[in-house]
C-alpha cells in the first residue's frame, strides 16, 4: 500500500482532519503511525459503536498501530458511580473485541489500555497540575461542553476531563487521536495546551456523528434514539420501524446507518444491499452504493417501510455473533442490572 492509498484509507469518511499536513509528514517518515481512540464505560453500548470500529479497521488495514483507551476514570468524572466502574469496564472490553471480530479485522496491531492504570501515577498527576496552571476554568468547561453532562451548577470534574484527555495523547505515546465530532473542542484544547507543558501537539481525526433514530444524535443514554448491542431481533425491528423516516427526505437516522455503517461494510465485502419487496410493489431491488439508495429514496421510488425492513434485516445479521456471546450477555447483566 503506497502513501496515497494509506492516507486515503486513514481519512475516508472522516468529517475533518486537524493537522492534515502533519499526517502526511508522519506517514512519509516511514515510522509506525500510532492512533488512539477512547471510550468511557458509561451507558449500554449501541450499534453506533460499529462506526468508530469501522474506522479503527481502516487504520489497522493501513498499517497503523491502534490503542483503545477504556477510560474508567473519565466515566467517573462523567457521573458513573465508582462502584459500577469495574463491571462496566469489563462489559465494554468484551463488547468492543466482539464487534471488531465481527468485522473480521486483524487485531495484531491493536492494544487495549485501562484508563486508571495509565493515569494513576505520579508523573501524570504532576502534569495534570502543571496543565491546570496554564488553563482557565472558562476554556476547560467550554472544551468539555459537548461531552460531559451539563447542568446549571456544573461539577469540577467536567473541567478536569479535557485536561486528562489531552494528557492521554502524551502518555499513550500516540501520533493522533480518533474521536467523534463532539470531541472537537477537547481536541483543539489538547493541541493548544500540550505544547505549553513541553509536549507535542497531536493530529486529530474526527468522525461525523451518527444521527439518532429519533432526533439528531444517537446516544447511549437516550434509549429511543438507538439500537442497543444486546437487543433481540424483534426489538431491532421495533426500533427501526419507530424511527424518523419521512418519504423523500434523506436527513434521518435510517439513511445515516446506511451511509456510514451498512454500505461501508457491504462495499468492503463487495456485496450489494438487497431490499425485498412483493412483486406488486416492483419486486426486490439491489444497491451497490449509498448514492443510488439516496437517489431512489429522494425520488420516492423506494418506500420508507421497505427501506426500514431492509435495514432491520442487515442489522440483525450483524448482531448474530453478538447474541451468541454468552460471556458478553452475562457481563451486560452485571453492568446494567436494571436494563
Amino acid at each position: 500500500m503506497n502513501l496515497k492509498e494509506r492516507f486515503d484509507l486513514i481519512t475516508r469518511n472522516l468529517q475533518e482532519v486537524i493537522g492534515e499536513e502533519e499526517l502526511k509528514e508522519k506517514l512519509n517518515s516511514k515510522k509506525e503511525f500510532v492512533v488512539y481512540w477512547g471510550t468511557m464505560p458509561t451507558g449500554s453500548i449501541s450499534i453506533a459503536y460499529f462506526f468508530p470500529m469501522l474506522k479503527i479497521a481502516d487504520l489497522l488495514k493501513a498499517g497503523c498501530r491502534v490503542k483503545i483507551l477504556n477510560a474508567d476514570l473519565h466515566a467517573a468524572l462523567d457521573s458513573v458511580p465508582w462502584e459500577e466502574l469495574e463491571k462496566r469496564f469489563a462489559y465494554y472490553q468484551e463488547a468492543i473485541e466482539t464487534i471488531l471480530k465481527t468485522l473480521g479485522v486483524d487485531l495484531k496491531k491493536l492494544e487495549f489500555v485501562k484508563g486508571s492504570e495509565l493515569q494513576l501515577n505520579n508523573k501524570y498527576f504532576e502534569d495534570l497540575l502543571k496543565m491546570s496552571t496554564f488553563s482557565n476554568i472558562h476554556d476547560a468547561v467550554k472544551a468539555s461542553s459537548e461531552v460531559v453532562k451539563a447542568s446549571d451548577n456544573p461539577k469540577l470534574s467536567g473541567a478536569i476531563y479535557p485536561l486528562m484527555q489531552a494528557l492521554d495523547e502524551e502518555y499513550l505515546g500516540v501520533d493522533a487521536q480518533l474521536g467523534g465530532n463532539d470531541q472537537r473542542k477537547i481536541m483543539v484544547f489538547a493541541r493548544e495546551y500540550l505544547p505549553k507543558i513541553g509536549y507535542e501537539r497531536r493530529i486529530e481525526l474526527l468522525n461525523p456523528l451518527i444521527r439518532g433514530l429519533v432526533g439528531e444524535k444517537m446516544s447511549s443514554s437516550q434509549r429511543n434514539t438507538k439500537i442497543d448491542l444486546m437487543d433481540d431481533e424483534e426489538s431491532v425491528k421495533k426500533r427501526i420501524n419507530g424511527a424518523d423516516c419521512v418519504a423523500g427526505d434523506p436527513n434521518n437516522g435510517i439513511m445515516a446507518l446506511l451511509k456510514y455503517f451498512i454500505m461501508i461494510i457491504k462495499g468492503d465485502k463487495g456485496e450489494k444491499l438487497v431490499i425485498k419487496r412483493p412483486e406488486k410493489f416492483g419486486g426486490n431491488i439491489e444497491y451497490s452504493n449509498y448514492e443510488s439508495i439516496e437517489k431512489d429514496f429522494v425520488s420516492k421510488k423506494l418506500h420508507p417501510m421497505d427501506l426500514k425492513n431492509g435495514v432491520a434485516g442487515e442489522i440483525n445479521n450483524l448482531l448474530v455473533a453478538i447474541r451468541k456471546n454468552k460471556k458478553l450477555k452475562k457481563l451486560h447483566e452485571m453492568a446494567y442490572p436494571k436494563a
